[in-house]
């Protein structure tokens, strides 16, 4: 992923530390990150169950991701990057979007990274 933005022209740093907390504030390392420009960025590779259910313990990871963004600095960008996965035509993410997202943050941003195409698309 940091290829991917290296590509864009933003340089990021693997392990990033940014204070989150709403009162009390605690250092947390995120996958990606830099001070300038003010980017925070988790990746996730999840892919779908082979039994077809919903993923529920992915899903509460993405859950927690959400939750981190919204006691992170606002003045940071916000991504989460996914591994673009299928089922029936429809991505993990696009599934987390539409059964999550309520929790999604303003200022958040979802990316799907799709291996055979070597490209990444926002989604969110």
């Amino acid at each position: 992923m940091r290829q991917f933005f290296a590509g864009t022209g933003i340089s990021l740093e693997r392990g990033f530390v940014a204070p989150v907390g709403l009162k009390v504030k605690k250092s947390h390392k995120f996958d990606l990150g830099s001070k300038t420009p003010p980017i925070l960025v988790e990746c996730k590779s999840y892919t779908w169950t082979s039994g077809g259910n919903s993923p529920s313990g992915k899903i509460r990871g993405l859950n927690e991701v959400m939750l981190l963004f919204s006691v992170a600095p606002e003045h940071y960008r916000k991504i989460l990057f996914l591994l673009k996965h299928l089922r029936k035509n429809v991505s993990l993410a696009t599934h987390y979007i539409q059964t999550q997202g309520h929790l999604i943050g303003s200022r958040v941003e979802i990316w799907e990274f799709d291996v055979d195409a070597r490209q990444g698309q926002r989604v969110f």
